[in-house]
């Protein structure tokens, strides 16, 4: 069996070997703990009319070739014995309004699903290589699986970003392949275990304004598209406030605030002579520090 270890592999596969490919990839996500149980679904286009999907109730991890359902773009089953996965809906959303992405994954990754459901955006300026290859990721609004409202909510979003937070849900990522699709839920899930270790120390470190424009070049030169780069209004680091009353809110305002040196420049504690920054309540970081190294612990 293929490595399939770069989207470079995946030029040419005709559709036994994408089967192939998306049960290895239902393998990865499986080992990852992107998903348990019958969780989450991946799909890829085999043409203009018609995407391969995997079905519903089945563990991603333990899928073959054969289990795997062939749907229109209006997601009429056209092949396969077993019954494709209602959120479909949500993958053929995605094709119809981006021709360009080639393989959708949903899944439920375990750090980013943390985000989502406290409605706690993902902070920015933080980490190059999220960066360049993922960039911003939103939060969407609530909506109930198997409804219309589901694919409904990325309307906002779609045509500017890769990765999704599916508010009390999970996270969707688009890419050019199978490979492209897995390796952005990868970073996205590893960026936010990252960034919930590091609320347990105190305040993130965000990279300059000047470091920003050097990542915006290099994903110019990859070809990788971001809003960012020709709107200097949406390239600034700040983290956006989580909607009013969500348990995001306090998290936000206490861990995710950029020091001087960022592109952003608020306030954050004084490392050096350990001082909280100037309305800060002291208390209330001990408290919600408390509380995340509680909650990791039972990770």
């Amino acid at each position: 069996m293929p490595l399939w270890g770069s989207p470079e592999d995946e030029v040419g596969l005709n559709e036994r070997q994408r089967r192939e490919l998306m049960c290895e990839i239902g393998r990865r996500c499986y080992a990852a703990k992107f998903n348990d149980a019958n969780g989450g679904n991946i799909s890829c286009r085999l043409d203009e009319g018609r995407v391969l999907c995997t079905p519903t109730l089945i563990s991603k991890g333990y899928m073959e070739p054969s289990d795997l359902v062939i749907v229109d773009m209006e997601g009429k089953q056209i092949e396969g014995h077993r019954t494709r996965s209602s959120e479909v809906l949500l993958h053929l959303y995605c094709y119809k309004r981006r021709p360009e992405v080639k393989a959708v994954i949903h899944a439920h990754p375990r750090n980013a699903t943390a985000f989502a459901v406290t409605n706690t955006p993902v902070p920015k300026c933080v980490i190059p290589e999220i960066e360049v290859f993922v960039g911003e990721v939103p939060i969407t609004e609530y909506a109930d699986v198997g409804t219309p409202r589901l694919p409904e909510s990325l309307a906002p979003y779609i045509q500017d970003f890769t990765v999704f937070l599916l508010s009390n849900h999970g996270a969707l990522s688009l890419g050019s392949g199978l490979i492209d699709a897995f390796w952005k839920m990868e970073i996205i899930d590893a960026y936010c275990e990252t960034i919930l270790k590091a609320m347990t120390l105190g305040p993130l470190s965000q990279v300059s304004a000047a470091s920003m424009q050097h990542i915006f070049s290099i994903k110019k030169s990859l070809g990788i598209p971001d809003r960012r780069i020709n709107d200097p209004t949406s390239a600034r680091c700040e983290v956006p406030a989580p909607a009013p009353g969500r348990p995001g809110d306090m998290a936000s305002a206490v861990f995710f605030a950029p020091p001087a040196t960022s592109a952003c420049p608020p306030a954050r504690s004084d490392a050096s002579s350990g001082a909280a920054a100037p309305g800060v309540d002291e208390n209330l970081i001990r408290q919600i520090t408390q509380r995340v190294l509680e909650r990791l612990a039972r990770l």
